[in-house]
């Protein structure tokens, strides 16, 4: 099954990496010897069940990517099955008057009936199953449904199971790819801009006894209402904008909402300001946007923002040895970030190509989960960013409706790069896997044996493979692809 998740990191490098433990070395060998078996396996039991009287295999379509698989198992092969079960019971079974294993047959069908019956269901169906897909070419990503119709000695064993496969359509042609690589290189302007962030990180606010300059911080308390009304009456969610004690706000026409600190400059430390305003047309909260609202302001105190002399000193405080080895390290780190952003461009375009080329239903249950993931991410970004949760949940359907469509798009590529990958015969080898799994633990901050456990008791080392992978496949798609580079403006440029 595609891990759709693995496009998120898919241009990351995987960090630095060290000689992995021999454990897990081992680990990971398990997992790709079990990944070959796997496959292996599938073949085996097709092939073992079409040597014997055929199994009755038919198939229904109920729709984009689901189908309904009708199998019955001939009786010969239910009655071996129970035999093969019932004899490895009466091996181990212990009743009462009889030595380990010396039990007669019809004594262990009589006692262990109901456990016999449940084995051989289990194998009967995992086995005919898998070799039912292998016959039909099903690529089964999830089963919806089982429903037995008969099951018994000296009876076949049929079912119908209702379930996902992976779509079937032509791969688009993913060699001599045009695109364009945005290139660009760091300005002056950019590393004085970098440094004002880091002064940012060890600015003070010292109180002051004057009246309120530009870029000050206010300190007030405030009430917000509507017709005379707290907003909350009419709008529940908008508490954090009803009112507040003690609210930090920087003295600049944009912040909190447009215009309401323009009327404390020259106010002092007890003052009071009635601001009426009207709400920006796209305001947070729609209900509210373009409605007239007065806000009653009372100062409680002045801050003002004290920020730290750009000197060695201030170097040594971010870990570097002087002023000039700061800014060499900045200008570093700016240029890294434009090429990640122009590879991330090329490889968007790439994606838009491969998407834009082709054509397919997606099946339900994978878009479902996925767009779950978005959403998840979505409203985990917002609250790390201090969005209210009452504000969350007042754009849920916007929320909602832009993650589906993320989510349509991440599922068709991962389908599209998983077929890529089997075409060019691209897969994740043991060092790679191994290789993730450290810089993971790395990331984390455990041991690599701690991390390798975690993710076999979470199974998820399928989806690293799948991360490799479609980071390869990616690669070779980038590397056949025909690239032109185009100048752009850097960063500051573009502002200006």
């Amino acid at each position: 099954m595609p891990q759709c998740r693995s496009l998120r990191e898919a241009s990351r490098s995987s960090g630095p990496i060290r000689v992995p433990e021999r454990a897990l070395d081992r680990l990971v060998r398990r997992f790709v010897v079990s990944r070959l078996f796997a496959g292996m396996q599938l073949c085996v039991l097709a092939s073992s069940y079409r040597s014997k009287k055929h199994m009755n295999v038919s198939v229904e379509n109920l729709g984009p990517c689901k189908k309904l698989l009708r199998v019955e198992v001939p009786v010969e092969q239910v009655n071996a099955a129970f035999d093969t079960v019932t004899a490895s019971f009466q091996k181990q079974a212990q009743l009462p008057g009889f030595r380990p294993g010396k039990a007669p047959k019809h004594l262990i069908v009589k006692s262990y009936e109901g456990q016999i019956s449940d084995e051989v269901r289990k194998k009967l169906f995992s086995d005919s199953y898998a070799a039912a897909a292998a016959q039909e070419k099903l690529r089964i990503l999830a089963t919806l449904d089982v429903e037995e119709l008969a099951f018994g000695r000296g009876l076949p064993f049929s079912y119908t199971a209702t379930m996902e496969h992976a779509p079937e359509f032509e791969v688009p042609e993913y060699k001599g790819l045009k695109a364009q690589r945005p290139v660009s290189q760091p300005t002056e302007a950019d590393v004085e801009r970098a440094l004002n962030i880091l002064r940012d990180q060890q600015v003070r606010y010292n109180d002051v006894s004057r009246a309120i300059q530009a870029d000050d911080i206010a300190v007030v308390n405030y009430k917000g209402t509507l017709d005379g009304k707290p907003l909350t009456d009419e709008f529940p969610t908008a508490r954090g904008l009803t009112e507040k004690q003690n609210f930090w706000v920087q003295v600049k026409e944009e912040s909190f909402i447009p215009g309401f600190t323009t009327p404390l400059v020259g106010a002092s430390a007890g003052d009071k300001r009635t601001v009426p305003l009207t709400l920006p047309a796209d305001f947070v909260i729609a209900g509210l946007s373009g409605k007239n609202v007065v806000y009653e302001l009372e100062v409680v105190g002045v801050k003002e923002k004290v920020l730290p002399a750009v000197n060695d000193e201030f170097a040594k405080g971010f870990g570097a040895e002087d002023l000039t080895k700061l800014t060499e390290g900045i200008r570093q780190d700016l240029k890294n970030e434009l090429e990640f952003r122009g590879r991330k461009a090329l490889r968007d375009q790439l994606l838009k190509s491969l998407l834009d080329a082709v054509t397919f239903d997606l099946p339900e249950s994978v878009v479902a989960n996925e767009t779950r993931n978005v959403v998840y991410n979505i409203v985990n970004e917002n609250q790390q960013r201090g969005v209210a949760k009452e504000i969350i949940e007042e754009r849920k359907d916007e929320i909602f409706t832009s993650a589906a469509a993320s989510a349509k798009d991440r599922v068709k590529a991962s389908f599209i790069l998983g077929r890529i990958a089997d075409k060019e015969n691209i897969k994740a080898e043991q060092k790679e896997m191994t290789q993730r799994i450290i810089a993971l633990a790395e990331q984390n901050k455990v041991a690599p044996e701690k991390m390798a456990k975690t993710l076999q008791e979470r199974n998820a080392f399928q989806e690293i493979a799948q991360e490799i992978v479609i980071g390869k496949v990616l690669d070779f798609v980038e590397l056949n692809a025909q690239v032109e580079e185009v100048a752009t403006p850097s960063p500051s440029e573009t502002k200006a």
